[in-house]
């Protein structure tokens, strides 16, 4: 039998605990002593493996990209546009935060912290390239992380209300023609997918993604454990 790391094996626990306190609690009100209280560990031993709260956000973010992609294969494997797909995610991932006051925290401050920002942006410049490649056949790799810069920052003004901001409805349809915009997808393609994202039960499908990206989260988290268990 593989012998197991229990460096490995306490890392893993940090995070399985962490992540879920972040989705149940919320990230903002969920400290580093919360964490080492619940996992019984002194702070000082926490901050050995993860030095800040926000390599723990990491953790969540990496999860939540693995999420998105899955998402997208499924979408495909239904014969949805990919356009149409990432503007689906946009639209349900904006009324998730409508829904729940820890799924809303978690995002804004997944956008305004610098080391999982990168990671987002990183990784969403990657699936522009695949889903935008058709309307902009001429960009270069930069060009593509230029125009990630710009859709990151309508994303977070989409989720980040106030008393006076737009309705739900308002704010996903005009972040959706800007990022389109920015892709230079035509003007008169636009209407029609803001349309079908806004037909929906986006309420509904904000709820259902909720559900799915939490229990994406605990199987992932099990699965690492199981593995790690069987030296996998």
């Amino acid at each position: 039998m593989a012998r197991i790391s229990k460096s490995d094996l306490t890392k893993l626990e940090i995070i399985r605990v962490a992540t879920r306190m972040f989705l149940e609690k919320g990230y903002s009100k969920t400290t580093i002593k919360a964490i080492s209280d619940e996992l019984g560990m002194s702070t000082g031993n926490l901050t050995f493996y993860f030095p800040t709260k926000e390599y723990l956000l990491g953790a969540l973010v990496e999860m939540l990209i693995d999420f998105q992609w899955k998402e997208m294969k499924k979408y495909i494997d239904e014969g949805v546009n990919l356009v149409l797909a990432i503007c689906f995610e946009l639209t349900s991932m904006a009324a998730a935060c409508e829904e729940d006051a820890n799924i809303k925290d978690f995002y804004l401050s997944a956008y305004k912290s610098e080391i999982t920002l990168d990671m987002i942006r990183r990784n969403d410049t990657k699936r522009a390239k695949n889903v935008f490649r058709e309307y902009c056949p001429d960009w270069t790799d930069e060009q593509f992380a230029e125009a990630e810069m710009l859709v990151s920052g309508i994303e977070y003004a989409t989720l980040m209300t106030t008393e006076s901001s737009a309705s739900l409805e308002l704010r996903i349809g005009g972040a959706l023609n800007a990022i389109m915009g920015i892709h230079n997808i035509p003007k008169e393609l636009r209407p029609e997918k803001i349309e079908k994202c806004l037909s929906m039960d986006y309420r509904a499908a904000g709820k259902n993604v909720l559900q799915e990206f939490r229990k994406f989260v605990y199987d992932t988290s099990d699965k690492a454990l199981e593995n790690l268990l069987k030296g996998i």
